[in-house]
């Protein structure tokens, strides 16, 4: 099945959904390439980016799950880098 790269951009409002978030991103683990989370103090929330690479229907089932958790904000920006691994 062919594989994309993208970012999965996601800003955390409510710290109480942080164990479902951290959850959800473990069950795809697999197809993280990396993350980074940077806390903004000054408006009591946190910003995060995920780097995936995954078949496409996978990244959106993903970020789904992510923007579905209350406080919970997720967008996702794909590349054009497209594989058949």
């Amino acid at each position: 099945m062919a594989s994309r790269v993208g970012v999965i951009s996601i800003i955390v409002e409510n710290g109480d959904s942080v164990e479902e978030l951290n959850a959800v991103l473990h069950k795809y683990g697999e197809y993280i390439v990396g993350r980074m989370g940077i806390p903004y103090r000054q408006r009591n929330i946190s910003v995060i980016s995920v780097a995936i690479d995954a078949p496409q229907d996978v990244i959106s089932t993903l970020s789904g799950k992510i923007g579905n958790l209350k406080g919970i904000s997720a967008k996702t920006v794909l590349s054009n880098v497209i594989s058949d691994e």
